[in-house]
């Protein structure tokens, strides 16, 4: 098993035990610049239009359903 890889955000040697209250991170800076980029949109998570909501024309209208 590996105990150690590089830090995702800075790439310094990372202990994956436990006892690394950060994992997979280095420290807890470099969560929190990889959180941030997160909130600042920029990591994404890529999506399957076909399985998205938004591309039903009937969500969101504001017309009442059909009697």
């Amino acid at each position: 098993m590996v105990s150690e890889l590089p830090c995702p955000n800075c790439g310094q040697p990372t202990d994956l035990s436990p006892d690394n209250r950060w994992r997979p991170f280095c420290c807890q800076r470099c969560k929190l610049i990889d959180l941030g980029e997160w909130f600042a949109e920029e990591h994404r998570i890529p999506a399957d239009e076909q399985d998205d909501d938004l591309s039903d024309p009937s969500i969101g209208d504001d017309d009442p359903p059909p009697h």
